[in-house]
């Protein structure tokens, strides 16, 4: 017999939008359960091991993100100042940087990302606000009509049942796993131009298999003295000789250090390390390095770390979404030999400048990702399903290509604004090479969190409505984090006022009071002009 509760708000899904979502819930005095798949909350910051992605705007203004992410980066520079031995002046640097990476402006561990995570919920907890459920599945959702009620969630190790009931259910989830269980119309893969209008659609029919490539992430360091190769994994030869057949053309093998450059497609030679060439963005040790040795004093200075998210270990032989079991099982195994193809070839035959082969001295980290074999916990998923919304944001409302316009397309309905700095598409399973769309300053329309039938559940991830292309910006974590705390706002609010979701768009007194909510909630609603 399944243990039976009951929340205000269940957010099914512990990755950057689940948190937020909680964490501003709760703070409204709402009561919240946070399931998750994992042992981990935090997804792409900690589960998956990406550190932020974040755009130009992050530092110096205050501007571009959520009060409540803002604390989060802010508590994360304090916990490195408060327990790493780093230098007086990165110590005393107001934007510091843990890895210096190039991609990052916070380039951080993942273990330090679930500790800030963990420290941000602990009030609510202590409050009994807050009851988080580690390592739970959901199996099913139970509905009447267009309202969902409960939805059963199963232990992944004891395979014990709950069901918990709640008036609002948030799907925080990196693939949208609730929208088949309650019958939530929803898009996958890539929609048509007939459809959208968008130039950058795919031409003809739509192609709901077609999605972008998924990686399974891990942390090296590197050794200068050490030998660390791992045992050749069962599918090297495979992934050593695999050429991608993509359109445009790729480069050539896909483990190498040759790979097309997203914005021009023009092939471009990469290195390890920075001393091998004389620009940095060369450098991929650099792109996403999380440990960097020159904080510490040298007495104390570690191996540094980077994390493994490159062209290389991108996986888009296969689309995991609405397959088969043991077809998303295959993918998923597959995804994780190429990653360890792609380190095994990094520590035997890559080619150095100096005329060698391979860097022995590269190492898993399992203790930063928290695994046995250092691989992250989950895979780095970049397009979900995504809800048919009242509202679709598309390629015109954001691109900077659009003919004659300046600037974003400003909306009424707007409860938050995002930024990146373009719409970054990677490669994908229908055989599409990459897509690099510069974008405006944007916003996120409340009703593309609205589902068009269904009443009382919300997206809180990369879920929402938007496109296959626009997609491409609305997934980063910061983003994420916004469309999570909106959400758990969005829910708090229909709960107080006994409205519904949809209600609080069309009606515009109840749509002015919701967003001066969210501005008293540290939210900004349009962008400063700059």
């Amino acid at each position: 017999m399944s243990q039976e509760s009951r929340a205000d708000i269940l957010i099914v899904g512990g990755g950057a939008g689940g948190c937020a979502a909680a964490i501003a819930a709760t703070a409204l005095g709402k009561r919240v359960v946070l399931s998750e798949a994992t042992d981990w909350i935090g997804g792409q910051f900690t589960a998956q091991a990406v550190p932020p992605d974040e755009h130009r705007h992050i530092e110096g203004l205050p501007h571009g993100c959520t009060l409540r992410y803002r604390q989060f980066r802010d508590d994360v520079r304090q916990y490195y100042r408060d327990h790493y031995p780093l230098t007086p002046a990165a110590r005393a640097d107001p934007a510091l940087n843990p890895g210096k990476c190039w991609v990052s402006r916070l380039c951080i561990e993942p273990r330090i990302a679930l500790a800030v995570l963990e420290q941000m919920m602990a009030q609510a907890r202590s409050d009994g606000l807050l009851d988080l459920r580690l390592l739970r599945q959901p199996t099913a959702v139970a509905m009447a009509g267009d309202r969902a009620l409960a939805v059963t969630l199963r232990h992944r190790e004891t395979g014990a049942e709950e069901i918990v009931q709640a008036d609002y259910i948030l799907d925080a989830t990196d693939l949208g796993d609730l929208l088949p269980l309650a019958g939530v119309e929803y898009v996958t893969g890539a929609e048509s131009q007939a459809e959208t209008g968008e130039s950058h659609a795919v031409s003809g029919p739509a192609q709901p298999g077609n999605v972008q490539a998924f990686t399974w992430c891990y942390p090296v360091a590197y050794d200068p003295h050490g030998h660390h190769v791992i045992d050749r994994p069962a599918q090297y030869q495979r992934w050593s000789t695999y050429v991608p057949k993509l359109t445009p053309p790729w480069s050539g093998r896909l483990l190498d250090w040759t790979h097309p450059d997203p914005a021009t497609l023009k092939p471009t030679r990469r290195v390890l390390f920075p001393r091998e060439h004389p620009d940095p963005h060369r450098s991929l040790w650099l792109y996403r390095r999380m440990v960097c040795a020159d904080l510490y004093p040298p007495d104390q200075a570690p191996h540094e770390v980077t994390l493994v998210n490159w062209p290389q270990n991108d996986y888009f032989a296969g689309n995991i979404i609405d397959q088969p079991p043991d077809v998303v099982e295959r993918h998923l195994e597959e995804a994780r030999q190429l990653s360890l193809s792609l380190l095994y070839w990094l520590q035997t035959e890559a080619p150095r400048p100096d005329g060698g082969a391979g860097y022995p001295g590269l190492y898993l980290r399992p203790d930063l990702v928290g695994t046995v074999d250092g691989l992250a916990k989950s895979p780095y998923i970049r397009e979900s399903r995504r809800i048919r919304a009242e509202f679709t944001v598309t390629e015109q409302h954001i691109g900077a290509e659009i003919p004659g316009r300046l600037e974003a397309k400003q909306f009424d309905d707007a409860v938050g604004i995002a930024c990146w700095h373009s719409i970054d598409l990677h490669p994908t399973t229908g055989g599409d090479n990459y897509v690099d769309i510069n974008t405006l300053l944007f916003q996120i329309p409340l009703g593309a969190l609205l589902p068009i039938r269904v009443k009382n559940v919300l997206p809180a991830c990369k879920n929402l409505g938007v496109t296959h292309v626009t997609n491409g910006c609305y997934r980063e974590h910061t983003i994420e984090w916004s469309i999570g705390e909106i959400t758990g706002l969005l829910a708090a609010f229909c709960l107080d006022c006994s409205c519904l979701p949809r209600q609080v768009r069309s009606e515009e007194g109840r749509l002015r009071d919701f967003q001066h909510l969210l501005s008293k909630q540290g939210i900004e609603l349009t962008w400063p002009r700059f």
